[in-house]
């Protein structure tokens, strides 16, 4: 691929390797853009022959690394993101010689700070961030206190109007960190570590994971059938909205239950976040949900926290 022959080398490449076409079609990420998987794609077949190890069809360290540093190129080029500067020069260093066309100009945060006043935000993300500070909305293990029994005060009439649509866009992107990390991990599976994926995916997006555990005896609305009384309950959630539920012997065993469940939402073609009704300590109240795109009436477990309580 040394001869520089614009849109054609890729094309002429791969004619030459045609064993290679369908495994790095298996690459694309679920929602890129043509131009931005031609241009990606062009990025990890030129710099396969530095990666010695890497086997088409075949994962390992070499193939997972090589499709980072793409995404990093990638998301430098046609989103703006930054990375520290070493990670820059390797990746600019991997791209030369590769031409994208019209590739979208981006500015430093720097310099739009220095030309333009600070953007409104959201009374959504305001409420967020003034809470990232707060124990139970970082990535630590809070204990649930007293599921069974009422609030002590009224719940509140459920998320704010327009909630979901604020969300949206923040689970778009995750929804896209995931498709790609499943991809470099071969698929979803059951021996994946699902919670390190999740967790590693929710970080990127600059974002964490509230895990709220609960002893299973103490969880008064079980599912019917499940008569097991032993062991954990984990509900996860990021920035307020439900994603998943587990259960288990012990708190590591529940909270990898609850994220295989949560990356189930992400195996369509996207995900979207609706109010839905849901139990919350004897009461309903309405939730906010990540959701896959399938319709369907769905039963949900019985909330173990509540963002939206007087009295969190």
């Amino acid at each position: 691929m040394a001869a520089e022959r614009g849109g054609d080398i890729v094309s002429e490449f791969l004619s030459q390797n045609p064993h290679l076409e369908n495994w790095v079609e298996s690459l694309r990420g679920a929602c890129e853009t043509n131009k931005q998987w031609h241009a990606r794609r062009e990025f990890v077949l030129r710099n396969m022959e530095v990666f010695t190890t890497i086997q088409p069809g075949i994962p390992s360290s070499s193939l997972d690394k090589l499709l980072s540093l793409s995404m990093v190129w990638a998301n430098h080029v046609f989103l703006g993101c930054r990375y520290p500067q070493p990670v820059m020069d390797k990746v600019n260093e991997m791209a030369e010689g590769i031409t994208v066309i019209e590739a979208p100009v981006r500015k430093t945060r720097d310099e739009i700070m220095g030309k333009t006043k600070r953007p409104a935000v959201s009374a959504v993300e305001a409420d967020y961030q003034s809470k990232k500070a707060k124990p139970n909305d970082t990535d630590v293990k809070a204990h649930a206190k007293s599921v069974g029994h009422p609030a002590a005060s009224a719940l509140k009439s459920g998320p704010p109007p327009g909630a979901p649509a604020e969300h949206q866009p923040f689970f778009n992107r995750l929804y896209k960190a995931v498709a790609w990390k499943l991809v470099s991990a071969g698929g979803f599976g059951p021996n994946l570590e699902h919670f390190e994926i999740l967790r590693s995916c929710v970080e990127s997006c600059k974002a964490s994971l509230t895990c709220v555990f609960v002893p299973l005896k103490d969880i008064p609305d079980l599912p019917t059938g499940r008569t097991q009384k032993e062991g954990q309950v984990c509900e996860l959630r990021c920035c307020t909205v439900y994603m998943g539920t587990g259960y288990g012997r012990d708190e590591v065993a529940a909270r990898a239950m609850a994220s295989k469940e949560a990356l189930k939402v992400f195996q369509g073609q996207k995900v979207t976040v609706k109010v839905c009704r849901r139990r919350f300590r004897g009461q309903d109240a309405d939730d906010l949900v990540l959701l896959d795109e399938q319709s369907r009436n769905q039963v949900f477990p019985p909330a173990l926290s509540y963002p939206f309580q007087e009295d969190q």
